[in-house]
């Protein structure tokens, strides 16, 4: 694989945004592709056994094991680390693998991490359930609030965990804040920014330490694959995280990778498209609904924050109703554009009623905590025309007595 003149890692650095997401990572076999080449491959041979004991020993460049190496998926990974600003990247085999690494490639017996109320439920099942069954403790406090995580620091605290916007609250982390006042003890600030992607916020910008992603979202676009990936130094990226993925497999497939190279092609275009088409839709839901959270409306209450952070307020927020879960679900039944479905980041407009679905795993205690009720409803704006969700939006409140 040879890169194209000129295009190593440094001058990739000083390209713009739109152009690493075209170019970045790009390597060409001897065939001169323009299109990134998909290596469908488990395994590499060598010229000599004296070759793979060099590689295997780290004393010459070049793949092993489709489990530490891959062509297609290291040009992802060096993709996603320029976009995001990134020392490095490792790509995982889905959103929650890429969570899950970044906190126990780092955590241990007796360690403390303090996490956010408000994040995606399996996130949340980490905190509460799988984290303790090791000996890790987790205290869970409003994220909104910079104090509350000083206050929540131990002697043994080792991690910040949070994600903004929050699924499905859209609650907003004080990113410079929180991740100031980590570095200041010497704690590691792990940030979740599937719902915006590096199009619209970069939290290392911030003192962010490291960015983990759903590429299943935004990255990926169009509901085809899952994938993650686990942002960071070259130093926490090949001494913490490589050593525990290498050993436990949460790998991301070749084929994965390729489609998501694809979808950061057209990431910026889609998520601006579709962040202006949220506003659109979401001020004139907010005239018929009696709660809207949308991180983009001035009537968001960390409206002012959220925008100081992001440049845009992506394409996802949520909603309550009066009626519970009856007159949300009367609501979802009645779409007959949007689709019911959990997922988000899809190119088409997509409704979940979280409590049944994305978070029916927690208690009712954790999410009425999380502010998570039956009322709620949140949606994934597409690349539909805005009008036509409207008028969707439109019948299905009327039928659903709104």
């Amino acid at each position: 694989m040879k890169r194209k003149a000129g295009q190593d890692r440094e001058v990739a650095r000083r390209w713009r945004p739109a152009t690493q997401a075209v170019r970045g990572g790009t390597a060409r076999s001897e065939w001169g592709e323009t299109s990134e080449a998909l290596f469908l491959t488990s395994g590499y041979a060598y010229d000599c056994a004296a070759d793979a004991a060099q590689r295997f020993a780290g004393e010459q460049i070049g793949m092993t094991y489709s489990r530490l190496q891959n062509p297609t998926v290291e040009m992802l990974e060096q993709r996603i680390a320029l976009m995001e600003g990134a020392e490095a990247a490792r790509c995982q085999a889905s959103g929650m693998a890429a969570m899950t690494a970044a906190l126990l490639c780092q955590l241990s017996n007796g360690d403390h991490l303090v996490a956010a109320r408000a994040m995606f439920g399996s996130c949340r099942w980490l905190t509460d359930t799988l984290l303790p069954r090791f000996g890790i403790a987790a205290t869970i406090v409003d994220g909104r609030d910079p104090q509350a995580w000083k206050d929540a620091m131990r002697p043994e605290t080792k991690v910040f965990f949070f994600e903004t916007p929050a699924n499905p609250t859209m609650d907003i982390v004080d990113l410079e804040a929180v991740c100031g006042i980590a570095k200041a003890a010497g704690i590691t600030t792990v940030v979740d920014n599937a719902f915006a992607t590096s199009a619209l916020q970069k939290p290392m910008e911030f003192g962010a330490d490291v960015v983990a992603y759903s590429a299943t979202k935004m990255m990926d676009g169009q509901g085809r694959v899952l994938a993650g990936a686990v942002c960071g130094t070259e130093k926490f990226i090949n001494e913490t995280l490589l050593p525990f993925t290498r050993n436990t497999g949460p790998v991301l497939s070749a084929f994965n990778a390729w489609v998501v190279l694809k979808g950061l092609e057209t990431l910026d275009l889609r998520i601006r498209r579709q962040s202006e088409s949220a506003l659109t839709v979401g001020r004139f839901l907010e005239g018929r609904v009696p709660r809207m959270l949308h991180p983009g409306l001035p009537s968001h209450p960390q409206h002012n924050l959220a925008m100081r952070q992001m440049d845009a307020a992506g394409c996802i927020f949520s909603f309550h109703v009066n009626g519970g879960r009856k007159q949300a679900h009367a609501l979802l039944d009645a779409l007959a554009l949007i689709d019911i479905s959990n997922n988000i980041g899809d190119s088409r407009s997509l409704m979940t009623h979280p409590a049944s679905t994305t978070h029916s795993g927690l208690s009712e205690e954790v999410r009425a905590a999380m502010g998570i009720d039956e009322g709620m409803l949140r949606i994934n704006v597409g690349l539909e025309d805005p009008k036509d969700l409207i008028d969707d939006l439109d019948q299905a409140l009327k039928t659903a007595g709104l």
